[in-house]
């Protein structure tokens, strides 16, 4: 059996195992958010619509929200090593398809192999960093993971719109495969194995149900920005997801070894610290989403222009989570989240103020200023949950995590799309109404101005979310791992026991 013990853990240089992680991590988020201002381009190429273009996300979501419960299973059938390069290597092989693709459904093809390698870093690597890292330092750990979480999807739209304007949506693929294949080599080279392999037997019947439950809600939530949430096919879709996700989880419950641990819920401060986590995710999204719609299809900035604007907020981003990270380990998560969140609220809140007339510059200050409030949340949250499970739930935890951030992220992507778009068909009707046009000019001003309405209205409810995670946060608490803890006071009683044995001796 290909495992090592704690001590060995203990004993591994963990730099290089980090390092290669991270740049995996990295280029599989960035490649997350590539695509999204390169899609007029791929439409043009292609001669497809929207609506058929947008698969190149939804499906990657799609097959990420699908293969995440499933990881916790193959952290414990395979080696650190064996599972990072296979997952690597699809990666790799996915992002090479999707530079030839001679056609949309081969590029469709080639982000779904992309996505069934990327679906697989983030769960592996932050079930590393909790082996491998004691509970007081896994703060620092996983705030240097938050630069590869926040900084890639949030340089993505930069470097998307340059090479875009300036070349090809091709050369996107191209830039991202050398980086892949490097990994590739390095991780041969310096990846230890620091997991415990188990080898358990797959659940086929729980692989089914989670497929079609999650793959349900997400295609339900991701459809329902385009066709509506009241459209039959939606809530069908959802309906059947629902109802197969509950199967799933009695069957997980059942089985003496699940294969997505449900039982990690009974601990408190994960559950409280994953529900947080599960609005902060739904209400990120919405700077992420209505910004560049705002910029671009309102202001008439060019993608780059739309880009540039999320960069600082960015390297904000990455100077600051290395910090809240050190933070987090010596005074919890805590107060890091009530600040955090304090900043997000409000500079959300002051998002739903825009106007046709906004400054560029007043925008990347506010964006800033949210992305510092953030850099303040996810992975100090995130880290405290999985902390109060023991390290031997730490692959489920980790799988749960995900899981339940794909699903939110979908889930919040599809609802403030929906709230922009009613909102903005009710303001434009409200607009006609008192205003009574005549002119196309009048129209135009009217379809504007109801945009940038509905707009405000969707970063209202994004701020709500806010507040609502806000007062969450003030019940979390610092927790250690219980088996941890245990083990710790055990060790204690023996060494007392053996002194009183001694002097009795």
């Amino acid at each position: 059996m290909d495992t090592v013990s704690k001590a060995s853990v203990q004993n591994i240089k963990k730099g290089p195992i980090i390092t290669v992680m991270i740049m995996g991590a990295f280029v599989a988020i960035l490649n997350q958010t590539l695509m999204n201002v390169a899609l007029p381009q791929v439409m043009n190429s292609f001669h497809i619509t929207a609506t058929t273009a947008q698969w190149m996300t939804t499906g990657y979501m799609l097959v990420n929200g699908v293969l995440i419960p499933i990881t916790a299973y193959l952290m414990e059938r395979f080696t650190t090593r064996q599972l990072f390069t296979a997952a690597m290597g699809l990666f790799a092989v996915g992002t090479f398809i999707c530079g030839i693709a001679p056609s949309f459904f081969i590029l469709i093809l080639g982000r779904l192999v992309q996505a069934s390698g990327a679906g697989i870093m983030m769960p592996l690597l932050t079930n590393v960093i909790l082996t491998i890292f004691p509970p007081e330092k896994r703060g620092s750990a996983m705030g240097v993971v938050g630069v590869a979480m926040i900084f890639a999807p949030a340089i993505g739209p930069t470097l998307s719109g340059w090479i875009v304007q300036t070349y090809s949506w091709r050369l996107l693929f191209f830039v991202i495969l050398p980086i892949a294949i490097i990994d590739i080599i390095v991780a041969a080279i310096f990846l230890k194995n620091v997991t415990k392999v188990t080898k358990p037997k797959l659940d086929i019947l729980g692989v089914i149900l989670s497929t079609v439950g999650f793959g349900g809600i997400l295609y339900g939530f991701s459809s329902a920005g385009n066709k509506g949430w009241t459209d039959p096919f939606v809530l069908n879709t959802i309906f059947t997801g629902v109802v197969a996700l509950d199967l799933f989880v009695v069957r997980e419950l059942k089985v003496s070894k699940p294969m997505l641990e449900f039982r990690v819920f009974k601990y408190g401060m994960f559950t409280l610290a994953a529900i947080i986590n599960i609005i902060i995710t739904m209400a990120m999204f919405a700077a992420m989403l209505l910004l560049p719609i705002y910029l671009q299809n309102i202001r008439g900035f060019t993608p780059l222009e739309s880009g540039l604007l999320l960069l600082p907020g960015a390297i904000i981003m990455g100077i600051m989570n290395p910090i809240t990270g050190y933070i987090f380990d010596k005074a919890g998560p805590k107060w890091l989240a009530v600040i955090g969140l304090i900043i997000t609220a409000v500079t959300t809140y002051m998002f739903s103020r825009l106007t046709d007339s906004t400054t560029y510059t007043a925008l990347i200050m506010l964006y800033s200023c949210r992305m510092f409030g953030m850099s303040m949340l996810m992975m100090p949250i995130m880290t405290a949950g999985l902390n109060a499970l023991p390290q031997s739930l730490n692959a489920h935890g980790t799988a749960m995590v995900n899981t339940l951030r794909q699903v939110s992220g979908s889930l919040g992507t599809a609802f403030l799309i929906t709230v922009m778009s009613s909102q903005t068909k009710k303001h434009a009707q409200d607009l006609i109404q008192s205003l009574a046009p005549h002119t196309k000019k009048q129209m135009a001003m009217i379809a504007k101005e109801a945009s940038i309405r509905g707009i405000n209205d969707a970063f209202i409810v994004a701020a709500a979310l806010s507040l609502l995670a806000l007062i969450l946060a003030f019940f979390l608490k610092k927790t250690r791992p219980p088996q941890e803890e245990g083990s710790r006071e055990t060790g204690k009683r023996i060494y007392r026991n053996g002194k009183l044995a001694g002097n009795r001796g």
